[in-house]
Parts: C-alpha cells; structure tokens; sequence
C-alpha cells in the first residue's frame, strides 16, 4: 500500500453560491479514483456556502463589548465568535476558546479573518460540515464519475502553545469514528 499526497491545480476565487464540487473536479488530477481523499479547507466551503459576514452589520452587544475590552479585541468580531459558539469555554490573554455547534473546542468558535475578500470580511464554520463534505462528494462523482472521500478541514491552533494542526471538522466517504468499545 502506498501513501502520497498532492495538492489539487489552482482554484479561482470563490465566493457565495459559486459550484465548489464543479472547481474542485476541474482541478483534480486526471486519474482522481475511487478509494482517493481529497481535504478541501473549511474556508473555501464556507465562502461557497455564503457563511462570511462583514464587521460593518455587526452591532455588539453588551457581552460582547466587555469581553473586547477585558480581552483587547474587536467588539463585533467578539459579537460573531459568541453568535456562533454554543458555549464561551474560556477568555483569557486575548483568546476565546469556544465550544462551536458542532461540538468542536477551538479560538473563536471557528471565526477566521484570515484571508478573505474583504478587509472587513469574517468566515465562519460550515453549518453542517457533514453534509457539506456529502454534497462536495455527490458533486465530484457526478462531475468525473467517481467518488473520492472528502475532508472538510480547519486548522486549530492549541491552546495557549505555539502551533496549529488541521483537524477534519466534516468527512464523506470515510468512517470518521470507529467504535471498539466491546470488541477485542
């Protein structure tokens, strides 16, 4: 069995409501195949999937403008990060750890500036990554004829330590969770 990794052919800009699954099998490679996982990151899901907000409709809230002040951050990015967590795990040194909807522990719930159109454009985390990583596969197959697994990734940095990792936040086509419990 061997093991390789290659990046897909370059993407244009994506934006809301752009085919994410059309892009994606254009810039595959030519023998892509059954049994293949693609990792695409959550960003470009989520800008396909319309989840971005811009800061200049985001009114903060009383909550939200004293944690940015306890915490030197934005108010309204503040407002985003607590209208997207399910639970405010801890504000400490400038960092919101949240446990998302999706019942991942990350900064921010999920919330990333990096990289986006706009100078004051935010992304969020999928609604269903899940299902965006099913509907990114029955996309592919239905372009190309087959059916990779897929990826939806995001990279998490850890907690008060140097360093990020990437984490699957949603798969198609993979078992994600192997229950062994009763099982030798």
């Amino acid at each position: 069995m061997a093991l390789s990794f290659l990046s897909l052919g370059r993407l244009s800009e994506i934006g809301a409501g752009d085919d994410l699954a059309a892009s994606i099998a254009r810039a595959a490679p030519p023998d892509l195949a059954d049994g293949d996982v693609i990792a695409v990151a959550h960003k470009v899901v989520s800008k396909a999937e319309g989840r971005t907000v811009r800061l200049a409709e985001v009114e903060p809230g009383t909550r939200a403008r004293a944690l940015a002040a306890e915490h030197g951050k934005d108010p309204r990015i503040v407002e985003v990060v607590l209208s997207e967590c399910a639970e405010l795990v801890r504000a400490e040194r400038g960092v919101l750890i949240c446990r998302t909807r999706h019942g991942l522990v990350c900064a921010n719930a999920g919330v990333d500036a990096s990289n986006t159109a706009a100078a004051d454009e935010l992304v969020l985390l999928p609604l269903d990554p899940d299902d965006s990583a099913r509907r990114l596969r029955a996309g592919v197959a239905a372009a190309r004829g087959v059916a990779p697994a897929i990826l939806v990734t995001d990279s998490f940095g850890r907690a008060w330590r140097l360093g990020q990792t990437d984490v699957a936040i949603g798969v198609a086509g993979l078992v994600a969770l192997d229950d062994w419990r009763g099982r030798e």
